[in-house]
């Protein structure tokens, strides 16, 4: 192949090394556009009982004051999902009652930052303070109701009681659990936790809107869901979604965060009143604390096994913290067990249940990894356990129990496994990191040691049955391509990888392709970036349609040939004869004929792809760690991750995505901890508090891939930008108790928690 499967640079490198990057704020350039800033609630739970503006609205500059009377009162959500969302409707704009430090109170639009600023400090608001629910834990049918309001609605039957707290549950099994059990030799029963984490994504959230000369709201925002965007805003607005334009610019990152709207209706609301453009720039301490997070989990699991290492039952029951608001809470949490059970596959039974309860904190939302994060770590950390219980070194336990090429799963939702080569990334990561001469530990000196871990995992490429994506080719009159999409490029490298598979079919170099931006007036339809799915679903709508304009262009090449269309080959530049090879058209003398004389067209073709699986990539990882015994304190010494993601379309990118990933969740396993204090405020709602790792708390991340063949993915590929984030909790988590016999069951493992433990096994207290 001459374009798939190669290091192909990014089509905007050049840009964005030169700092020529287009993002939201460049382009609010319209004079007169106002500056939009938000009140927020002090209190994690209380009702409004006044809000004086009279002072503040005659601040000099200051356009308006909106407040919850001002505004639509619809309930909607903020997920970015396929209609109808399973998340519920329990929303507002603004609200009479904010239910966490962070909610919207009043918007505030003026000229400038200062006169805005000043205004925000004179609102005066009346508050009649109420219980809050701040422990997880404790808020299933606690006193205090988070949401008891009468409107409150969800699409379909998602086992919530919002009387109760409670957002969503269910269950999901197979065979006889108990009795399963009761025939291991050996059972764990552990119980993990996970903490809300950050999505840090560099560019915070932002949108700038105004009104275009026929009256339409254009929203020009920082979005991984364009159409998605679209529907939310015109449904809380109370518009006809005929009247609302989405653009998506350049997008600097985004992780999930930006699968949920955040910043779009404020300023949307201004224009709307005033008729002028306007803008609203997150601070980044408002995208940490008014936003949306991983969800906070805890998730317990019952492992059993007989003496030969062969899994027979696996339990997994979760408890995910939604916050104060719904949005992704039911299909986050479905996804702890749904992608991390099925890799015990000779288990006679499985059994998932779960619960997402509502707290006054920010609310939970989408996160790379999306919930399996959560699972892989408590279900990998308890495989574990059981090897060490059972005496049998873990990869060796893996090797043994995965699901093998050709199997159904049934805790994957019943989808066969059409692709794998798992057993080989066990193997090579094996050899990679030494397994066999630093298992499990090495004592480099009297207080040092050294231990290593591993985990799997295993992720989705896209959504099955559910979302779509559409691509449209078309052939330009200088014989150049424009490839219309509708998936968001978020730093991903999309445009680059979509632009690939095209210049493959189209048998063209690639810069005769041009990749234009989503724009919901002449984009075509796709769900977004999200669930792993750009790459699979959305690259198979572009071959789909490539190949349909490959066929026109033979059509129309023979027409002007006067051959028939059977005996006409395109082989990227020109249209030929197989019977008289030296009868042929350029492919740009063809496209200038189509569009002159009496009978001018276009080539174009669209093609849609909706798939009914979800074919998973697959990863081990492993983890190299040095604890010290004196102090607790723990370093990664060396990462190995071992990937299929099935044909790897762009090596370079696959490989950034590996390592960026796996960076994530070396941070999520030693350091990020979101933090609430005893008043519901977040206590490190900044870099400077919030402990991200930068290059120089990282070990070096070694990633190879072994290609396995999708049948059902462009080219033989899947997916792979969730599943490289999975892996380093667990791994990390095990090379630290091979390390020092400690086991840390709750997520960042600090050196405070490592030195307790180490004092509990002398029988010290810290």
């Amino acid at each position: 192949m001459n374009y798939v499967n190669q290091a192909v640079p990014k089509l905007d490198s050049a840009a964005l090394t030169a700092g020529q990057g287009a993002y939201t704020d460049d382009l609010a350039t319209q004079n007169g556009c106002l500056v939009v800033k938000v009140l927020r609630s002090p209190h994690p739970f209380a009702k409004i009982l006044s809000i004086k503006r009279e002072t503040a609205s005659r601040v000099n500059g200051v356009e308006c004051i909106l407040t919850w009377e001002d505004v639509p009162q619809i309930r909607y959500t903020l997920a970015g999902q396929s209609y109808p969302e399973p998340s519920p409707y329990d929303r507002y704009i603004l609200e009479q009652v904010v239910r966490y430090v962070g909610d919207p109170v009043a918007i505030v639009a003026g000229r400038d930052e200062a006169c805005v600023d000043k205004a925000l400090g004179m609102l005066k608001v009346k508050y009649q303070l109420l219980e809050p629910v701040l422990d997880f834990e404790r808020a299933l049918d606690n006193p205090s109701v988070v949401h008891p309001e009468a409107d409150y609605h969800n699409n379909f039957d998602i086992g919530g009681d919002p009387a109760r707290n409670l957002v969503a549950s269910g269950c999901d099994a197979e065979g006889d659990l108990e009795g399963a059990l009761a025939g291991c030799d050996v059972v764990v029963d552990r119980t993990y936790y996970t903490k809300a984490n950050a999505q840090a994504m560099m560019e915070t959230f932002r949108t700038y809107t105004y009104l275009d000369h026929n009256g339409r709201l254009n929203v020009v925002t920082s979005t991984q869901v364009p159409f998605h965007c679209r529907r939310i805003i015109a449904h809380a607005l109370g518009l006809s979604p005929a009247r609302v334009r989405v653009v998506k610019p350049r997008i600097g990152g985004g992780f999930g965060a930006k699968q949920t709207l955040v910043s779009e209706l404020f300023p949307a609301l201004v224009t709307l009143r005033t008729g002028k453009p306007a803008k609203i720039v997150y601070t980044r301490q408002e995208s940490f604390s008014a936003s949306n997070s991983r969800h906070q989990m805890r998730v317990r699991v019952r492992m059993g096994a007989t003496r030969d290492g062969i899994v027979r039952a696996v339990a997994v029951d979760a408890l995910s913290n939604a916050g104060a608001y719904g949005e992704h809470a039911s299909t986050t949490v479905g996804l702890t067990g749904h992608k991390s059970i099925p890799l015990y596959a000779k288990a006679e039974a499985f059994r998932f249940s779960y619960q997402v309860v509502y707290t006054n904190t920010m609310a939970g939302g989408a996160f790379r990894g999306y919930g399996a994060t959560q699972g892989c770590f408590a279900v990998e950390s308890a495989a574990n356990e059981l090897a060490e219980r059972l005496g049998i070194d873990p990869a060796q336990l893996r090797l043994k129990n995965i699901p093998q090429q050709g199997e159904v799963m049934p805790a994957y939702y019943h989808e066969p496994l059409s692709s794998s080569r798992l057993p080989d990334c066990i193997r090579r990561g094996m050899e990679l990191i030494g397994w066999e001469q630093n298992y499990p530990r090495v004592q480099v000196s009297d207080h040092l040691v050294r231990g290593v871990g591993m985990a799997l995992t295993m992720q989705g490429s896209g959504i099955s049955s559910i979302d779509t994506a559409s691509a449209t080719i078309k052939l330009n009159d200088d014989g150049y391509y424009t490839l219309l999409i509708g998936a968001t490029d978020m730093g991903t490298g999309c445009d680059t990888i979509l632009a690939q598979m095209a210049a493959e079919v189209l048998r063209c170099p690639l810069e005769q392709i041009a990749v234009d931006g989503v724009d919901t007036d002449h984009s075509p339809y796709d769900t977004g970036s999200y669930a792993s799915s750009t790459t699979y679903v959305t690259g198979t709508a572009v071959v789909k349609a490539c190949t349909q304009l490959v066929e026109q262009i033979k059509d129309e090449g023979a027409r002007l040939l006067g051959i028939p269309a059977e005996r006409a080959a395109f082989d990227g530049q020109a249209v030929s004869d197989t019977a008289a090879p030296d009868a042929r058209i350029g492919l740009d003398r063809l496209a200038q004929t189509l569009v002159g004389g009496m009978n001018p067209h276009w080539l174009t073709a669209t093609a849609s792809h909706c798939s009914p699986t979800s074919p998973p990539p697959l990863m081990a990882g492993f983890a190299q760690v040095e604890v010290d015994l004196e102090t607790g304190e723990c370093r990664v010494l060396d990462y190995v991750g071992v990937v299929d993601c099935g044909t790897v379309i762009n090596k370079n990118l696959a490989r950034v995505q590996t390592e960026g990933g796996i960076a994530q969740g070396i941070g999520m396993a030693l350091w990020e901890d979101i933090n609430y204090d005893g008043h519901g405020r977040m206590v490190n709602d900044s870099f400077m508090q919030y402990k991200l790792p930068t290059r120089a708390d990282l070990p070096p991340i070694r990633v190879e891939f072994v290609e396995s063949y999708e049948p059902s993915g462009p080219f033989g590929a899947k997916s792979i930008g969730e599943v490289v984030i999975n892996t380093p909790a667990p791994a990390i988590a095990q090379a630290i108790h091979n390390a020092c016999g400690v086991w840390v069951r709750d997520l960042p493992i600090t050196g405070e928690k490592i030195l307790r433990g180490l004092w509990e096994q002398q029988g010290r207290t810290l």
